[in-house]
């Protein structure tokens, strides 16, 4: 059943950066970087800094610019940085699950922000608790700090290749120590990091959009299985596993990243356009103009509409502070639906034929609200066009989505949710189509969440908040070959 109420969104999961800056306030460049990486999660926000010495540490809930003033920074002095914005999708969205995680280790205190899930945490926990580690969040993260904790007196390189060992899940991690700031990326490369430079330093981030704003450059995006480490003597790379099967979450291309960021050396925003022309190509229809829902959809949009020869023209306006407000709307502004976030623009909608062109349809409440206004605002025909393919699975890789029963294409043909949708046709983009628009090949990329192949074993008991939860189930196993969706 899908709830009308539900937040039809998907949620991203978390961005992560580092700075290193000799003789330079890192903490006011995290904090500017973490900026540009605020669309990966909004619960909270959190920096680490390291002055050689001692490592400090400030988070809390709510956006960047709420955690951080002038004043609070100034209060975090240090030449070395971690930064963390979260969306959570293992441990509940409370103060003592946000990141930067804290612990103390043989080598000093550590300081550990990680974007991604891990899928074995639960199995890792009850192991070190045996031995008498003791935790303090619910978080996953503190898996990997406490991991780090012991094998950091061996080295970094040590240190990481043991916890890649043994850790499975999606990852991209930057860790702070009294000396040196280093990330790693997961095995199968689901997760995205980057590695660069700044004018005097070093910088790595989950995103390439972050470098910019504080003038740095991406030089590199770390191989799956690979980690950086940046002290004194300068920025070094070394493998930390084997390459496994995987390859980048889709997602980042279709919605997550920043239009702004290059993934795989593709410009996603181009890459975005490239999808649009694939729908064009695969679902033609004739129309009149052609409607981004924003701001997601306008680079396919504009695709479409250079493909098709379809005028593209604005068709809503969105007010981008509602979702913030602290007064909670009453059941008759709830009703309302999408209309406290999208003006139409009547003008441009009345007596056209619309192609609608959007990232993704999750549960299908929030499409069906938009198609309900348009053709309440005088629209003639609504031919809804998606740029994700039709999401049919759950992700346990670092994606809070809705689990198998509330995907809408899980549970409808395609017939089925065109009619739910009250739209007058519907058209997907297909799988082939998304990777071909992204421009690597198919091998290259996470599709589970739309084929059902899982490329990492996965946990009967998986669950967002695992660690708050009595431990129900036992391990399935889901691979590639013979996908097993575990509710």
């Amino acid at each position: 059943m899908i709830d009308p109420e539900s937040d039809d969104r998907l949620k991203e999961e978390c961005g992560v950066l580092g700075v290193y800056v000799p003789d330079q306030q890192a903490a006011h460049l995290a904090f500017f970087g973490l900026f540009a990486l605020q669309h990966r999660g909004q619960e909270s926000a959190g920096i680490a800094v390291s002055d050689g010495s001692q490592v400090r540490i400030r988070r809390e809930m709510g956006l960047v610019s709420q955690v951080f003033t002038p004043e609070i920074l100034a209060t975090l002095p240090g030449h070395i940085a971690i930064g963390h914005t979260r969306y959570s999708t293992t441990g509940a969205s409370v103060l003592r699950n946000a990141q930067p995680i804290y612990c103390q280790s043989l080598v000093g205190e550590i300081a550990v922000a990680h974007n991604g899930n891990l899928i074995n945490a639960r199995e890792l926990r009850e192991e070190m608790e045996k031995r008498g580690e003791h935790f303090d969040s619910t978080s996953d993260t503190e898996v990997i700090a406490r991991m780090l904790v012991r094998g950091l007196v061996n080295g970094p390189e040590a240190a990481v290749r043991e916890v890649m060992a043994k850790v499975r899940g999606a990852y991209s991690v930057t860790v702070l120590t009294p000396k040196l700031l280093i990330g790693f990326r997961d095995p199968s490369g689901i997760r995205p990091l980057s590695a660069g430079t700044l004018a005097d330093g070093y910088m790595v981030a989950s995103e390439s959009c972050a470098f910019g704003p504080v003038g740095g450059t991406a030089t590199h995006e770390l191989n799956p299985g690979e980690m950086v480490i940046i002290d004194s003597h300068g920025m070094r790379f070394a493998s930390g596993h084997d390459v496994e099967p995987g390859g980048m979450c889709l997602f980042e291309f279709i919605y997550f990243a920043r239009p702004d960021s290059v993934m795989y050396g593709t410009s996603l925003y181009s890459a975005r356009e490239r999808m649009g022309m694939k729908l064009a190509d695969e679902h033609p229809i004739e129309a009149d103009i052609v409607v981004p829902v924003p701001d997601s959809g306008i680079p396919a949009a504009l695709g479409y509409s250079a493909r098709s020869g379809i005028p593209f023209r604005e068709g809503m306006m969105k007010s981008r502070y509602i979702h913030r407000t602290f007064i909670q709307p009453d059941q008759r502004l709830r009703e309302l639906g999408v209309r406290m976030k999208l003006t139409p623009l009547e003008d441009h909608i009345r007596g056209q034929r619309i192609v609608l062109v959007d990232d993704s349809i999750v549960r299908g409440t929030t499409t069906k609200q938009i198609v309900k206004m348009l053709f309440e605002t005088g629209a003639k025909e609504v031919h809804v066009r998606i740029t994700a393919p039709p999401i049919r699975f759950p992700c346990f890789y670092g994606i809070d989505m809705a689990s198998k029963g509330e995907l809408a294409a899980a549970i409808m043909s395609i017939e089925e949710l065109r009619d739910h949708l009250g739209a007058t046709s519907l058209g997907y983009l297909s799988i082939e189509g998304a990777v071909q628009a992204v421009g690597k090949e198919n091998g290259r990329f996470c599709l589970a969440c739309f084929n059902g192949k899982y490329p990492i074993r996965v946990p009967a008991s998986m669950a967002k908040n695992q660690f708050d939860e009595p431990h129900v189930g036992e391990m399935a196993a889901v691979t590639a070959g013979q996908p097993r969706l575990i509710e």
